[in-house]
């Protein structure tokens, strides 16, 4: 069974009935690695809340058990659980562990896929540059092992990221390398994989080549099967967005008036939503903005419908995964992690958030000064592109060790993403956080970078504010610090710039 994908087992008897056979031998190992097949294909048929619930408790047995197969697997599951509830700082700290857990003799179809969880969580935490080059090492180690499928489904992943964040230009280098699978392996592209292609033909304005690659799909074809249900009604919405786009109105309303029946047909709540906002910007193109402006009101009515009951899941899988005690302790132990970045180990920009709150409030109620300082890295890109991301991540890494050996007690040091980071320094006034971030400046330009950037400099510019009683808003404080690192940059970089006196 674990040889054999979730999507090809389908059902869950099959484990369920493992697991039953292996509890009466007295075998747990058996019976946990049982509870996570059938926990993956839970996840597939959409039941997130058992699905979470189970990786949590074979999670547990297996942290207490030292085995570290089960844990890199639930954690792989427990990520992807975290992601779809929206939580994306504990789908990073988990997809971290999964890979840190994923040993060599582990199956290159088992690492790619850990790999490809840990490159979706890491965008979803806003840092790209790291995304990239673990797709790009998910994609290697699947296409190495010859699994064609999976490396489909990674460059697609890729793909849609990057359309996700709207860069054109990187999304469409993709397109040749998923078609290459069809023309040069008979690999079919499925619908969602059509769909990512046609989606960034959009971005360029390429509307008509759009609705080519999706006719096979709008059309039945049968080497794109499934081609009804969700799948179905999602391309009839790109493609609708396509004509209209182009000026075809009239071809827009009958692809919609499809969408419409497939929707109802399926009931498929989310996407009927999605077309009456469809419906609305086709009315308004039309000059019908009465009808436009009732149709988005609909929209709005059922988007929220939908939203609510989503919340209403959400806590309910949430419940389920931390009901045990064991949970709760794992809830514990997964909570500092969920406020660390994944490659420098600082503190993320969820902790910031919560924290600097605190922090502001202490110093308020002890009328103590209290400094912010944002650190970014100079022509950081420069090193990306010459060089590596690889060695962009050491000189992040190096550059962390910087600002934690800075810090000390309660004060602050994190990475908010990319190459910026912050420090927060309580019971610091001015003067004294001028001259410690001079201090950091200065050791991170003398730090010995030649072995690792070559010739390449590594500096950075900073802009540190201060508030003399903590009356202030975090989105403020910040917001005057970054206007100082502004001022920083514009000034010549590798500098310090304080507030004005």
């Amino acid at each position: 069974m674990e040889t054999i994908s979730a999507d090809d087992l389908r059902t869950d008897a099959m484990p369920t009935e493992v697991d039953r056979l292996a509890g009466e031998l007295g075998r747990s190992d058996l019976q946990m690695r049982a509870r996570l097949i059938r926990a993956d294909i839970l996840l597939q048929a959409g039941e997130t809340a058992e699905s979470g619930r189970l990786a949590q408790q074979v999670n547990a047995w297996a942290t207490e058990h030292a085995d570290a197969r089960l844990l890199a697997g639930s954690h792989h599951l427990l990520a992807v659980f975290f992601h779809q509830v929206g939580d994306m700082a504990d789908a990073l700290a988990h997809a971290d562990q999964c890979v840190t857990n994923s040993g060599a003799d582990m199956p290159a179809r088992v690492r790619a896929r850990h790999l490809s969880m840990l490159a979706i969580s890491l965008h979803g935490n806003g840092s790209p540059d790291e995304a990239r080059q673990r797709f790009r090492e998910a994609l290697d180690v699947a296409t190495a092992a010859g699994e064609l499928k999976l490396s489909l489904q990674v460059l697609n992943n890729m793909a849609y990221t990057e359309y996700q964040a709207g860069n054109a230009t990187d999304a469409s280098a993709l397109i040749p390398e998923m078609r290459a699978f069809e023309t040069r392996y008979g690999v079919p592209l499925r619908p969602h994989y059509l769909d990512t292609i046609a989606r960034i033909e959009m971005m360029h304005g390429r509307y008509a080549e759009a609705e080519a690659t999706l006719r096979p799909v709008v059309n039945g074809s049968t080497e794109h099967l499934p081609t009804k249900g969700n799948p179905l009604a999602e391309c009839l919405l790109t493609v609708a967005e396509a004509q209209r786009l182009s000026g075809d109105v009239d071809r827009a309303q009958q692809t919609l008036d499809r969408a419409v029946a497939v929707c109802d047909e399926y009931g498929l709540m989310s996407s009927r939503a999605r077309v009456r906002e469809q419906q609305a910007q086709l009315y308004a193109a039309t000059g019908r903005y009465r009808e436009a402006y009732e149709e988005y009101r609909r929209f709005h009515t059922e988007i929220e419908a939908l939203q609510a009951a989503q919340r209403e899941a959400r806590a309910r899988a949430l419940q389920a995964v931390f009901e045990t005690e064991e949970a709760r302790r794992a809830s514990e132990r997964f909570r500092e992690l969920a406020q660390r970045d994944a490659l420098t180990g600082l503190y993320n920009r969820r902790f910031v958030d919560e924290r600097l709150a605190v922090l502001l409030d202490g110093a308020a109620a002890s009328r103590a000064p209290l400094s912010a300082a944002l650190v970014d890295l100079d022509h950081f890109k420069r090193i990306n592109d010459t060089l590596s991301h690889a060695t962009g991540d050491v000189v992040l890494q190096q550059v962390a060790a910087l600002l934690a050996a800075a810090v000390g007690g309660a004060e602050v040091a994190a990475r908010l993403g990319g190459e910026e980071f912050l420090l927060i320094l309580p019971d610091t006034d001015a003067d004294e956080a001028v001259r410690r971030c001079e201090r950091l400046r200065q050791a991170i330009h003398a730090h010995p970078w030649q072995p690792v950037t070559g010739e390449i400099p590594v500096s950075a510019s900073i802009g540190v504010t201060t508030v003399v009683d903590g009356r202030s808003t975090p989105s403020a404080l910040l917001a005057q610090a970054d206007r100082n690192l502004y001022a920083a940059k514009r000034a010549g970089r590798n500098r310090v710039v304080a507030d004005p006196a």
